[in-house]
């Protein structure tokens, strides 16, 4: 058997095997079966979450999803970044004849047929990019989101060269790679924390020998973690939410209120100039944002009328409103679940499934409204000013 991209280790007692896998070769899947069944382990770890795991299990995920709950529980954004990776991945697949994480899928289908105990080794997704969030300012976080969402539409090619990056990265990391180079203090949440995570599931994985399949980016980490002790609840925990955003987000309605009402009294003119640059600031931006998502008529005038309203309570998002409205007149069908995870690989597609409209329709509605809050927001100042000194 070929030792190519294997680490063993021995640390109390138990033997470690690291499977340096790349998650876009199908030699890294036989090897992965080749071990397996060769060293008969006890415990076989993967590089994979719950989630991600049902994921793979489940074919069918699509088809109980309910877009009505996606929205009120207010997870538009993080399904569109999952639609992301899904593109990414099926763009691969078409293009290579590879499927990503097929190493994966033969480390549970080897686990279980030489009756070995399948650990889940990765930390949850959600928790690495709430992570990975909170280490960004309000720049990085707009650069994050226009490269997910230029990820999804994008019509080019994987190259060659890209390709054999990939075969030392996760999925994950090959999507964000560029963007860590913009932004070096993200490799803790993305790569180092994620190792130290690995490291100890994999040391507490029971039994005497553990096959661990692992991404080949990671094994470097963990072989270097792994003889010391991390706190895994500590890893888990999200980063608490900052006040800043919140005063921010309260503060700005207070005062734009506070200068239209004392702009009324002294000048109801010039008061009713700033109330309409706010109406049509507000509402029309998040309007076109609708109507650029190819959402319903009546989710465009929806956004219209909510924006404005919506803006003036950080508790409330216009692109909800709008979103309801879409999903309840142009109302996907069990086709559109279906085919998502194909229609999600072109622009046509992710424009024609109803359910990715409906986030379309959420996700450019809510930035419409920013945009128009800020500009709105400064228009509503320059009047206060101009009529505060005239």
């Amino acid at each position: 058997m070929a030792e190519d991209n294997i680490t063993r280790l021995h640390l109390n007692g138990k033997e470690i095997i690291l499977i340096g896998t790349a998650h876009v070769s199908k030699h890294s899947a036989e090897q992965v079966k080749e071990v397996i069944e060769s060293e008969k382990p006890d415990s076989v770890c993967i590089e994979l979450d719950e989630g991600r795991y049902q994921s793979i299990m489940d074919g069918n995920k699509w088809k109980d999803m309910d877009i009505f709950k996606v929205i009120k529980d207010k997870k538009a954004s993080l399904l569109l970044m999952n639609l992301a990776i899904s593109s990414f991945q099926k763009r691969m697949a078409n293009q290579f004849g590879i499927n990503a994480g097929q190493e994966m899928i033969q480390g549970i289908e080897s686990a279980k047929e030489n009756n070995a105990e399948l650990v889940l080794a990765d930390r949850n997704i959600q928790v690495t990019f709430s992570r990975i969030w909170g280490n960004l300012g309000l720049k990085g976080k707009a650069m994050l989101l226009t490269q997910i969402i230029a990820s999804i539409f994008s019509r080019e090619d994987i190259s060659e060269e890209e390709l054999e990056k990939m075969k030392q990265q996760d999925t994950i990391n090959a999507m964000l790679q560029e963007f860590t180079e913009h932004f070096p203090r993200l490799k803790k949440p993305l790569i180092d924390e994620r190792d130290q995570y690995l490291s100890q599931k994999i040391k507490n994985a029971p039994g005497e020998k553990v096959v661990a399949v692992l991404g080949a980016a990671h094994v470097p980490g963990i072989t270097k973690q792994i003889h010391k002790d991390h706190d895994l609840r500590n890893l888990s925990k999200r980063p608490p939410k900052s006040k800043v955003p919140k005063i921010i987000g309260w503060s700005i309605p207070i005062i734009i209120i506070a200068m239209i009402a004392y702009t009324f009294i002294s000048n109801p003119e010039v008061g009713m100039q700033q109330a309409l640059s706010w109406l049509l600031w507000n509402g029309g931006l998040s309007a076109i944002g609708t109507l650029i998502a190819f959402g319903h008529p009546l989710a465009i005038l929806t956004a219209l009328i909510a924006a404005p309203i919506t803006s003036l309570n950080p508790l409330l998002a216009a692109g909800w409103f709008a979103g309801v409205v879409q999903a309840y007149f142009s109302r996907p069908t069990v086709r559109d679940f279906e085919t998502i995870s194909d229609d999600v690989t072109s622009v046509k597609g992710f424009w024609n499934n109803k359910v990715t409209r409906v986030l379309l329709v959420v996700v450019l509605a809510n930035l419409g409204s920013s945009l128009g809050t800020f500009i709105g927001g400064a228009d509503v100042i320059r009047l206060f000013i101009s009529n505060l000194f005239n």
